[in-house]
């Protein structure tokens, strides 16, 4: 039997931003990790984990190899561009149109067509607008305004999707950022904007949350978002981030509702398109299964109906989105007959 040959984690360009890792875990006094981490992300990139991963390791690996002028984690100044209608949204910006040449610019767009589906953004990436699906910049306007400042702190991003959050929280002040998502084509996305943004402190790991190490805990902010009404046993998945947290750390969770006063919905097939949409609960029964799992101080920040300014199609997401998920002929409810989707965030305290 012919054994499959190993690679080093840093062997590939596009796993290159893994490199400061290591010291970063260990800043933030969380250096045991490190070994434990980079085999984890080893196991996850093997070239046969996915039909398609090599082509996305592959594009982030040609991406133009310049550095960016500047970078901003935060909403920008309006001085920062050329074009007005760059500045729809909070973009994360990365470099400016001046950094790069035409041949350069058709190169960096020709390697991020090939990392769609982009599902959240947006981005500005050497003024290449990167519109996602999401305009995850509203929901973050939400979750900034409601939870504790994250300067200094250690955050644990659940979901983590292409970094998007993640970034966000670095920009906020966090001292580190551990992200974990499980789809390597996204995760992959996280890899081409971390090319740009060498010394962030923030990572995505291409694993789910149950996947990390058991030491991998005592974080002073954990965040779930859009996660929880994918999980078949959502007060394990509870328990878990509590798990994670240190004594006082302050979970933050986003996750589809009910309106008030409808029993909690458990979608026999799809719900508005999605799969494995598990268990839809009113926030009244989400605030009794956190104090279930060990959570204090419960606070309902806001409910939220999804809208298509929020979601929708773009070009950089070609697909079904939010539009389709709905009924034509009333948009309070979904294709399928449910309750068209909104989105509660719950702060709470381990």
């Amino acid at each position: 039997m012919v054994s499959k040959p190993e690679f080093h984690l840093f062997d590939r360009p596009a796993l290159t931003a893994y490199q400061s890792l290591g010291e970063a875990l260990g800043d933030a006094g969380l250096g045991e990790l490190t070994p434990k981490l980079e085999r984890l992300i080893q196991e996850r990139f093997a070239p046969d984990r996915h039909g398609k991963l090599d082509g996305w390791l592959q594009a982030v690996a040609e991406l133009p190899d310049v550095a960016s002028s500047y970078s901003s984690l935060h909403r920008q100044p309006q001085a920062l561009y050329r074009q007005p209608q760059a500045l729809q949204g909070d973009a994360i910006c990365v470099g400016g149109q001046e950094d790069l040449n035409d041949d350069q610019r058709t190169r960096l767009r020709g390697c991020l067509h090939q990392l769609m589906p982009w599902r959240k953004g947006p981005f500005e990436i050497f003024g290449i607008r990167v519109d996602a699906e999401w305009r995850s910049d509203l929901k973050w306007r939400r979750v900034a305004d409601a939870i504790s400042p994250l300067a200094g702190r250690t955050v644990l991003d659940v979901g983590a999707s292409n970094g998007y959050y993640a970034w966000r929280m670095a920009g906020a002040g966090a001292r580190l950022v551990l992200g974990v998502d499980p789809s390597l084509n996204y995760v992959s996305q996280y890899l081409a904007l971390a090319r740009y943004l060498p010394h962030v402190p923030a990572y995505v790991i291409p694993c789910r949350l149950e996947d990390l190490p058991s030491s991998a805990k005592g974080f002073d902010s954990v965040f779930s978002m859009g996660v929880l009404y994918h999980q078949r046993a959502p007060l394990e998945h509870l328990r878990e981030l509590h798990r994670r947290l240190r004594p006082g750390g302050e979970l933050v969770l986003e996750t589809l509702v009910v309106p008030e006063g409808c029993a909690t919905l458990h979608p026999s097939g799809r719900y508005a398109r999605m799969r494995n949409v598990w268990m839809v609960p009113a926030s009244a029964e989400l605030r009794t299964w956190l104090a279930q799992t060990g959570f204090a101080d419960v606070r309902l920040a806001s409910v939220t109906p999804t809208t298509s300014k929020e979601q929708r199609r773009t070009q950089w997401m070609p697909f079904e989105s939010l539009a389709q998920a709905l009924d034509p002929q009333d948009p309070t409810t979904t294709v399928e007959g449910h309750p068209a989707p909104r989105r509660a965030l719950l702060i709470a305290r381990r």
